[in-house]
């Protein structure tokens, strides 16, 4: 059975039509984006190479996503489906990007939920060693288990449930740190904007740390699978993908400026695992003592748990609409007549995140960040900067066929509508812009036109680049041999990419009552007995 026919089949279980709005949707990307943990720890990554100018670097990937982000919004009017990007790139470029497109997804979106299971496990750890005083070796694995275990079930009661849990954690979460950024703000020593002006080394660390704040803004897309469940998604999807990628990414700069002129941006380079890796949590207890700090790592568990719901969702729908086309088993296809979710792609996608959250941490324990002597396991941590960076590489490299697909998707399809400025220029500097951050993973290469040589990585990040280029590999020898040996494998690509693309945007109008018949025609007037007719 075809998307289209189980879709149009009543007997068949479907996904919930009109069952969210904007608000919800707008915050699956935000919460996606997990402002309050990739504030701590996306953006913390950052300062080990960005220093005192990493809310320079923090813009740079800001203009670079809104680029991107305008161009998507510019195909979603079009092409709101469960295939989300898969749909975007596949319509844009032809099959084979699509095709890689979602082979690069197959191994990223199911790694959002174990990063952020480490993420929680690791400040999870923190909470209860600081503030309970319960402190034991694998204590964020017990906590990164737990987190596993809500995100499942949030996800199996349905999409409603699950969304507008995020939109509570997400406005929790932003709200505290908005207040302790700006305390740190009144009570800085300087308040200076030269964190946003390169230093001698020029603009170098601020790309090698873009990377990193890259990451922070990865899910604001999250919006995009969710069309064939929101209300009017033609409207709602463009407005969340734009508004998530502009809102976030203020509060991103609004919170590392603040850090950088509070802590000191001479001594910022040192700022992600000082404190025994809680150094949000020490800046808020000094600007709001007795609290500051329990509410940094509440914000931080919440945004770790919303984010990777948020992600969850996002890869169950994937793995549906793959699994709807028979490109994956017609297994991950189920759906739940109760709730209307996914239910073995929430399954799978529960199962899985755990393994590998817990695996990787115990075999990056002290990799690429040491665990210091007397605090807890960075195990988590580690988890959540491996996969980050292998993830920042992905979406580095699928933004940049998104915003090639806008070009080639309105030079097309959408000729009627093409305009040189949203489908050439816009999505030209997106792309181009995504280039540094994909370099500066990569190592040991010099970005074009600019002669600048991003140094390669000497800890474990140094294996993220090669991972993903034999997966890469992988999938491009698995599209030829599927040419090959079940073309018609290859033409359901497009149901999955198209997803049930034919959404509408309100119910379409009554039919006309049928047009009254005619009047009869009158009878023939007698004859006139009178020569003048009177």
């Amino acid at each position: 059975m075809t998307a289209t026919q189980q879709t149009a089949d009543p007997a068949s279980p479907t996904l919930a039509r009109d069952a969210i709005g904007l608000p919800e949707v707008l915050f699956q990307s935000i919460t996606h984006m997990a402002p309050a943990v990739a504030t701590a720890l996306s953006i913390g990554a950052a300062t080990t190479f960005a220093g005192g100018i990493t809310p320079l670097a923090v813009v740079f990937a800001m203009i670079a996503v809104l680029f991107t982000a305008y161009s998507m919004a510019q195909l979603a009017k079009h092409l709101p489906s469960a295939g989300g990007m898969y749909t975007y790139v596949g319509r844009g470029l032809g099959s084979f990007f699509g095709w890689l497109v979602a082979w690069s997804f197959a191994i990223a979106e199911p790694l959002v939920m174990p990063l952020l299971l480490g993420g929680f496990g690791f400040y999870g750890a923190i909470f209860l060693s600081q503030y309970l005083s319960i402190d034991f070796e694998f204590a964020w694995i017990v906590l990164a288990i737990a987190c596993g275990l809500v995100v499942w079930w949030l996800n199996y009661r349905g999409v409603a449930l699950s969304t507008r849990t995020g939109l509570v954690l997400g406005v929790i979460e932003i709200a505290i740190f908005l207040l302790i950024s700006t305390l740190l703000i009144v009570n800085a020593d300087e308040n200076t904007l030269s964190v946003f002006v390169p230093g001698e080394e020029g603009v170098k660390p601020a790309f090698q740390g873009m990377i990193f704040c890259l990451l922070a803004f990865i899910g604001f897309e999250a919006a995009a699978p969710l069309g064939e469940e929101t209300a009017e998604p033609r409207r709602a999807i463009p407005r969340a993908l734009l508004w998530s990628a502009v809102l976030v990414g203020l509060f991103y700069v609004f919170n590392y400026y603040a850090a950088t002129v509070f802590f000191g941006p001479d001594q910022m380079l040192g700022f992600y695992t000082s404190h025994d890796g809680d150094p949000w949590g020490f800046m808020a207890e000094e600007v709001l003592p007795g609290i500051g700090g329990l509410l940094v790592v509440f914000a931080i568990l919440n945004s770790s748990l919303a984010n990777a719901n948020a992600g969850a969702t996002a890869a169950t729908r994937s793995l549906f609409a793959m699994g709807r086309a028979s490109l994956a088993p017609r297994f991950f296809a189920k759906i739940d007549p109760q709730t209307h979710a996914p239910v073995n792609a929430v399954h799978f996608q529960a199962v899985t995140a755990l393994i590998i959250a817990v695996g990787l941490g115990l075999v990056l324990a002290n990799d690429p960040f040491e665990t210091p002597e007397g605090a807890g396991s960075f195990g988590g941590l580690n988890v959540y900067v491996f996969l980050g960076t292998m993830l920042g590489l992905i979406f580095a490299g699928i933004y940049f066929l998104v915003n090639l697909a806008c070009i080639g998707y309105f030079l097309r399809e959408g000729r009627d509508e093409f305009n040189p400025l949203k489908h050439i220029l816009v999505p030209v500097i997106g792309a181009i812009a995504m280039i540094p951050a994909a370099l500066a993973v990569i190592g040991g290469v010099t970005i074009p036109v600019l002669d600048i040589t991003l140094d390669p990585y000497t800890t474990a990040l140094k294996w993220c680049a090669p991972i993903v280029g034999i997966w890469l590999v992988l999938g491009i020898i698995a599209y030829f041999v599927l040419r090959m040996r079940s073309p018609e494998a290859l033409e359901r690509v497009g149901e999955v990419y198209g997803g049930d693309s034919d959404v509408p945007d309100a119910p379409p109008p009554a039919a006309p009552p049928p047009a009254a018949p005619p009047p009869a025609a009158p009878p023939p007037a007698a004859p006139p007995t009178d020569p003048a007719g009177y």
